[in-house]
């Protein structure tokens, strides 16, 4: 589960821009701040399924999916500094 968190925060982290006019085969990739950490510790807590990871400024926008006894399961989403 930790490889899926890994991934799943990396992705939410990047943002790949267009080839500079400098040189058309090149792709800049920005990563923002690393959640993969937050958002291992928000799965523990909630013993949810991780659902999305946003880097949002200085924190981090996690969202689980919950189980519920019996019912339906719960978006959960929790905002951590990071």
């Amino acid at each position: 589960m930790a490889s899926v968190l890994s991934v799943a925060a990396l992705v939410a982290g990047l943002a790949i821009t267009s080839p500079s006019p400098e040189n058309p085969r090149t792709l800049t990739v920005r990563v923002a701040g690393d959640c993969s950490e937050a958002a291992r510790e928000v799965v523990e807590k909630t013993g949810g399924q991780l659902l999305s990871v946003q880097p949002l400024g200085d924190s981090c926008i996690i969202t689980v999916l919950v189980q519920g006894n019996g019912q339906r399961p719960r978006k959960v989403t929790v905002k951590v500094p990071m």
